[in-house]
């Protein structure tokens, strides 16, 4: 029972800390919380929660604030999520299905995440190293020239001109582009690459110079592609929402923003269940006031992750709910076919 009652006193700290931004004391407790206990009790058990390392005092005379340990382990018993309002839900879904591509669909993911948490959106670009090819195209153009385009399962279009030797004939064209579909489609993308140096010999001689150049164009883009790892950052600006106490902090978070591998490592561990790391368990020195949360989306898309960067004073259930939905809403969207 004591557990129990002192839990809520713990939840009750960190839910006004992070409204009021103020140290909270016994009183404030009393007056804002329903705990049904003396004030006695509640000072007890605030003085046992301090001496377990959950919650502190800032100052002499001062109320108490949850550290890092007692964020954890608000987060751990967390028996419900705040759940996003119609009106938020059905934003997120409006905003999302209106972009045109993959890049769109980051972009626009960056914003609406950054604007629902009021913290820093982080978004990692689908990651290809799981991608197949979904679709090749050829498309003739004049003057011997020809592009190249690739469409792959995570929604990512690319296109390459090339310059040929000389203008192919339709025949031509439809047997290459044939092969080429035969070759790569559902295939990964690094083995794609490897299938296609396949084809080469299996056209006539005078037609495997031209051939080559196609292959070559085709197999550079799907190499660079698999290559790519980047991630979108939006919400810088809300570092100025979260505090005088948080000055000398930005800095470093700064300098870990500008850093893509950083980024990237932060969220590597991302899986299916969204997650939530607290201060030094990011691993990262400059982000020791900071908390991550963050999640996997798409099956299509397995190992990109999205989620968000703010305080450790931040509004954990609204935070997680924004983070799981857009998490959800861009699954469905890069997952369609």
């Amino acid at each position: 029972m004591a557990d129990d009652r002192r839990l809520d006193v713990l939840r009750a700290i960190v839910e006004d800390y992070v409204a009021t931004h103020e140290p909270v004391g016994s009183r404030s407790l009393l007056e804002r919380h329903q705990l049904g206990v003396s004030p006695a009790t509640i000072r007890n058990d605030m003085a046992v929660l301090e001496d377990e390392g959950f919650i502190s005092q800032p100052h002499t005379s001062a109320g108490r604030i949850p550290t890092e340990k007692g964020y954890r382990m608000f987060v751990d018993r967390l028996a419900t999520i705040k759940p996003l309002s119609t009106p938020e839900r059905r934003a997120i879904e409006t905003f999302l299905g209106g972009a045109v591509d993959v890049d769109d669909v980051v972009q626009r993911s960056v914003r609406v995440l950054a604007q629902l948490t009021n913290q820093i959106a982080i978004v990692q670009y689908p990651s290809l190293n799981l991608a197949t090819v979904r679709h090749v195209e050829l498309v003739a153009l004049e003057h011997a020239r020809m592009l190249v385009v690739v469409i792959t399962s995570s929604g990512r279009v690319e296109q390459r001109f090339i310059e040929l030797e000389e203008t192919l004939d339709d025949v031509l064209i439809a047997q290459v582009r044939a092969k080429l579909v035969g070759a790569t489609v559902g295939q990964r993308l690094g083995d794609a690459s490897v299938r296609l140096a396949e084809l080469i010999s299996t056209f006539a001689p005078r037609h495997r110079p031209i051939v080559a150049s196609i292959v070559s164009a085709l197999t550079h883009t799907l190499t660079s592609e698999r290559s790519t790892e980047r991630v979108a950052v939006g919400g810088t600006a809300n570092l100025a929402r979260f505090g005088h106490e948080f000055d000398s902090a930005i800095q470093p978070v700064l300098e870990a923003l500008e850093e893509q591998v950083v980024l990237l490592k932060l969220l590597s561990e991302a899986t299916v269940r969204t997650q939530v790391r607290i201060g030094t368990e990011t691993g990262e020195e400059g982000l020791a006031s900071m908390a991550l949360v963050s999640t996997n989306y798409g099956s299509n898309a397995a190992g990109s992750s999205l989620g968000t960067l703010g305080p450790t004073r931040m509004d954990y259930p609204g935070t997680i709910a924004a983070v799981t939905a857009v998490a959800r809403y861009v699954g469905r969207i890069l997952n369609e076919d």
